[in-house]
């Protein structure tokens, strides 16, 4: 009975509409944390003035507010995927669960 229910689910448009969104999106945002990390590790190996370079009346180098601007995207990504699952990717599991009946 289990192997039947199985079948279902994945012979459904909507659950391969469901995984494909997902996988899509989560490709989308590793993508952009990956390039923003691989960024700023190419600053920081290639870019050393740069880096250096005293912001805020010298209190801090530019190289500290960008770490702390990759700490902070990552959060800002995790968030928009949270947003995107609790509203399209949730909308989607209840569309799936209505078709199987469940």
């Amino acid at each position: 009975m289990a192997e039947a229910n199985t079948a279902r689910v994945l012979a459904s448009p909507k659950f391969r509409e469901l995984v494909s969104e997902r996988t899509r999106f989560g490709w989308i945002l590793s993508g952009a944390m990956l390039a923003i990390y691989l960024v700023f590790i190419l600053l920081v190996a290639f870019a050393h003035g740069l880096m250096a370079t005293k912001i805020g009346g010298g209190v801090t180098s530019l190289g500290i507010v960008l770490g702390l601007v990759v700490i902070v995207s990552a959060f800002v990504l995790t968030g928009i995927y949270v947003a995107r699952a609790n509203g399209r990717f949730d909308d989607l599991t209840r569309d799936l669960n209505r078709e199987l009946g469940r």
